[in-house]
């Protein structure tokens, strides 16, 4: 049996980014309780995701530039 593949259009930081900012706005519609917190933990999972997959990017591991080192010019 083939798997069904299919290419990404968006980063995964994007969709990540876009996950949260929908899951926020579905938690301000929700009443105060159990739903609510959930779906707030669940924008918080997927804002953290977005960090991490900065920090683990290939850009984010180089080494800085003469120019983007901090201190005096």
């Amino acid at each position: 049996m083939q798997r069904h593949r299919f290419k990404h259009t968006k980063s995964l930081n994007e969709r990540l980014l876009e996950e949260a900012t929908k899951l926020k706005e579905e938690a301000k519609l929700l009443p105060h309780g159990p739903l609510r917190e959930a779906a707030t933990k669940r924008a918080r999972q997927a804002e953290m995701a977005a960090h991490m997959d900065d920090w683990l990017s290939p850009l984010a591991l180089r080494s800085p530039k003469k120019d983007e080192t901090p201190g005096p010019g």
